[in-house]
């Protein structure tokens, strides 16, 4: 029988606090410096950038991304947590490098997203798809980058090229079914995908960019008004556990 560690959580709050708070300074630390470069050119590089272009520019990236600095943050945290999403937006990559990482690593230990150990989970394998990321591009692209682009065939950089995301993104679709085990959520989400990729983006072309944005929302919305009540209506259905719950010994 498993019993819940008490001493597990006093040493989880501390955790949050800490991660919340250098997570903060070190997501402040990095928009500094990315905001530097652009800052010096504008105020002593003496190019003619006034203020109107500025803003100008500032516009036409927020009417083109803005939905994805909402989207993306309500999307990701209740698979990755409180740590693991600053881990992911200072990282970047997040939908075809952390986010499948986390999900293989909350799947191979068997811990649920939006729980306490997935949350730990998340933040080791995006840890470990960072350290594997930096090593990898020493080695294969500053190191042996230019004899290996000059020894494979472009057929196959081409064919890699092609198939590389799809594969990755679709070994992940899988995995989130298998442990999601939900036949309702997913036909929802299957169905809702399609209609977006074959029906809406060809017949507005314009919402393309925005199509994961779509498929996400009206996902989550039709799931939320599709969901099964009859476990709700039953007073004797068990109930999820805390996410504390999730951290035992045997």
């Amino acid at each position: 029988m498993t019993t819940v560690n008490p001493a597990a959580v006093p040493a989880l709050e501390q955790f949050d606090a800490t991660t919340a708070r250098w997570g903060r300074l070190t997501m402040i630390a990095g928009l500094v410096f990315a905001l530097a470069g652009p800052a010096y050119l504008v105020l002593f590089s003496g190019l003619d950038v006034d203020q109107a272009r500025i803003w100008t520019a500032l516009l036409a990236i927020a009417g083109t991304f803005g939905v994805l600095w909402i989207v993306e943050p309500l999307t990701y945290y209740p698979i990755l947590g409180q740590a693991s999403m600053y881990q992911a937006f200072m990282i970047g990559n997040i939908s075809n490098k952390l986010l499948p990482s986390a999900l293989i690593a909350q799947s191979a230990i068997g811990a649920k997203p939006g729980t306490r150990r997935g949350e730990l989970a998340a933040v080791m394998a995006i840890s470990g798809a960072a350290m594997v990321h930096l090593v990898s591009l020493l080695v294969l692209v500053g190191l042996l980058g230019s004899w290996l682009v000059s020894v494979v065939p472009a057929d196959v950089v081409a064919v890699v090229q092609t198939y590389i995301l799809p594969s990755v993104l679709g070994a992940v679709l899988v995995q989130a079914v298998v442990s999601t085990r939900n036949l309702r959520m997913t036909v929802i989400a299957g169905v809702v995908a399609a209609a977006v990729v074959f029906l809406l983006v060809p017949t507005v072309p314009t919402l393309a960019f925005f199509g994961t944005a779509i498929a996400v929302i009206a996902t989550a919305v039709l799931a939320w008004f599709l969901r099964d009540r009859s476990a709700e209506a039953d007073p004797v259905a068990p109930q999820p556990e805390a996410s504390t719950d999730d951290l035992r010994i045997g």
